[in-house]
């Protein structure tokens, strides 16, 4: 008799691959980091994908193979490995990991409609600081408000732009080497192999954490390698297959950046301008004017306003629903009758705004847009450390964590490969704390420093008190942490905390860094001594 049950679907390989590449790097991931290291980061591309990304992935497929019946997500490889709190612990620094992230992009879409409608670089010139945090803020609100009526369609279109995206990159490359072809000749002079090596320095260390965040994002295709009709031969392939595309699009993407800039004299508004610059010229090397810029313009608003609001969703709903309710107070898992969590949504941006707000003092449009791309850069690759912990405790104890694919069979080679991956993000997330794109020592590097610290305090600290505040619900009679008067004045005496910061850090006078801090432990004891007090208690005990 012929089975009743339905036939299972299988995910092949080179989907896989294609899927894990579309989360792992894009061109604009190119031009960041082509500023920071110039040809040099061609080098760095190659030993980054050899000595961590292939590793990164392969740990991952393992992860995902051991946790299949949790669906393979990073919070579920954690609470699996070392307990509940960790569990939530890595689900909050995931979430709090998204919200530059979403920050960023928010600027991108502002930025790339900028050149749309224009068709040239001019908005960082005649937009002010706040008029830029005012439309970014004004897109976080149309995208929240977008995703819950066109989610599932968004995460179609912005799997097709970012394929889209794929494509346009591979265009430039094909057509920078038809140009050479033709007569063109290459910007970046002397062209030799001491071109292409970077200098291991200090700077270069700094610059560590935007590579890691340029090429994480593997742990998002776990999930899937479980679909897979044969992981364990099939994953493999899948990776090298991941890896041949990045080494082409990063290796022959940054020699095309080379072509057509000398990676000696950048422009300083490459990050935020730079791949409009690549098509741009582009089109001028084949005499096609704007065409190609428009294009690419278009496909890079396309894409970030799909992936925008797709973000604003998956990444509340995942805190809300994949923490328990002895972590995350009932007020940010509250859902209206749509089912949607409104609170999660507002705390999401207001936090947003928040990091915004942070750089509206910096000198230009353009260090906002590079500050906060840095920001990714300490934050992202600190997230990532999670992985690899989890996969040094599976190996630790390999027997009680067996699965269909294993990287590396011998468990003291994997856990000296695991320590390595673990260890080199450690040291990145640490050195990309230091800013970059700013002059050592100046005023502007300073203030960079502060928000930096306030930035990762505020987004990760937040976790480590949501637990204290569950608490204090499940303790009082009203289910509320806080009374109305509680509640209003501890937001009264924050705002005022964090106008007064950012007033004092934008300012020019002396001693600016040590009246902010004054004033945020002020700030914080009036907040503590406000919210001390717990009334309406069912029990004293």
């Amino acid at each position: 008799m012929e089975s009743l049950e339905p036939k299972k679907s299988f995910i092949s390989w080179p989907v896989l691959a294609l899927m894990s590449f579309v989360t792992v790097i894009g061109f604009d991931d190119l031009t960041y980091n082509f500023q920071n290291q110039g040809m040099g980061v061609i080098t760095s591309w190659v030993i980054m994908l050899f000595l961590y990304v292939i590793p990164y992935s392969l740990m991952v497929g393992q992860l995902g193979s051991v946790f299949n019946h949790e669906g393979g997500g990073l919070t579920s490889w954690v609470r699996g490995t070392s307990g509940e709190f960790l569990g939530y612990f890595t689900a909050w620094t995931y979430w709090a990991a998204s919200v530059p992230y979403v920050v960023d992009t928010a600027n991108s879409i502002v930025v790339g409609l900028g050149w749309a409608w224009n068709g040239n670089g001019k908005l960082q010139d005649t937009m002010s600081n706040g008029w830029f945090a005012f439309w970014t803020v004004i897109t976080f609100i149309v995208f929240i408000f977008v995703q819950s009526r066109f989610k599932h369609s968004l995460e179609i279109l912005s799997t097709i732009g970012g394929v889209a995206m794929f494509g346009m990159t591979v265009l430039f490359v094909i057509m920078t080497f038809a140009a050479l072809a033709m007569g063109g000749h290459i910007a970046t002079q002397p062209m030799n192999v001491h071109t292409i090596v970077p200098k291991f320095d200090l700077h270069y260390l700094t610059t560590l954490g935007l590579l890691i965040y340029a090429m994480n994002g593997a742990e998002l295709i776990a999930p899937f390698i479980t679909k897979m009709r044969k992981p364990k031969s099939e994953f493999p392939k899948a990776m090298i297959m991941l890896a041949v595309m990045t080494a082409f699009l990063t290796i022959f993407g940054s020699f095309s950046l080379g072509v057509f800039f000398n990676a000696y004299h950048l422009p300083n508004d490459l990050k935020m301008n730079g791949s409009y610059y690549a098509f741009q010229a582009l089109g001028e090397q084949f005499h096609i004017g704007n065409s190609l810029m428009y294009i690419f313009s278009w496909t890079e608003v396309f894409y970030l306003a799909a992936l925008l609001a797709v973000l604003l969703d998956a990444m509340t709903r995942m805190l809300i629903s994949d923490t328990g309710a002895k972590f995350m107070p009932k007020v940010l898992r509250k859902k209206n009758k749509a089912g949607l969590p409104v609170n999660g949504y507002l705390l999401t941006c207001g936090l947003s705004a928040f990091i915004m707000l942070l750089g509206i003092f910096l000198p230009s449009m353009n260090d906002i847009f590079n500050w906060l791309l840095n920001l990714n850069g300490i934050i992202s690759p600190g997230v990532t450390c999670w992985i690899f912990f989890a996969f040094i405790k599976i190996r630790m104890d390999s027997k009680k964590y067996p699965s269909d694919y294993v990287y590396i069979k011998n468990d003291k080679l994997a856990l000296s490969v695991g320590w390595w991956c673990l260890i080199v993000t450690g040291v990145a997330t640490v050195f990309g704390i230091a800013p970059q794109d700013v002059s050592l020592g100046s005023s502007t590097w300073w203030y960079e420093l502060i928000i930096n610290f306030v930035a990762i305090i505020v987004l990760i600290g937040l976790g480590t008190i949501m637990p204290y505040v569950t608490r204090r619900e499940i303790r009082s009679k009203t289910g509320s942490a806080f009374t109305r008067l509680q509640w209003t004045g501890i937001l009264s005496a924050l705002l005022v905390v964090i106008v007064g910061d950012l007033y004092l850090g934008g300012s020019k006078m002396n001693n600016n860094i040590a009246m902010v801090a004054g004033l945020s432990v002020i700030g914080i004891l009036i907040i503590v001594a406000i919210g001390w007090h717990e009334r309406d208690l069912i029990s004293e005990g």
